[in-house]
């Protein structure tokens, strides 16, 4: 299982996200976690960033238009 966590981080009156990109593997009972991914991965892994990317340009365009609605 592949999982995006994304992270939002404020710096004055600007809004940044940060993305951390993680492999969870079962390993008998216990769940495992992994940065490191195989030539399969890489796929899903490429769907995953693009939308990760795309989240995230549209939650900033969307804190820059609030901000600019304040004045």
């Amino acid at each position: 299982m592949l999982v995006v966590r994304i992270r939002r981080a404020k710096s004055g009156n600007m809004v940044r996200h940060m993305l951390s990109l993680h492999r969870l593997y079962k390993n008998g009972d216990l769940w495992h976690e992994s940065t490191r991914f195989g030539q399969d991965d890489i796929p899903f892994v490429r769907f995953l960033l693009d939308g990760a990317h795309t989240w995230m340009i549209q939650q900033e365009d969307g804190s820059a238009a609030e901000t600019e609605g304040v004045k």
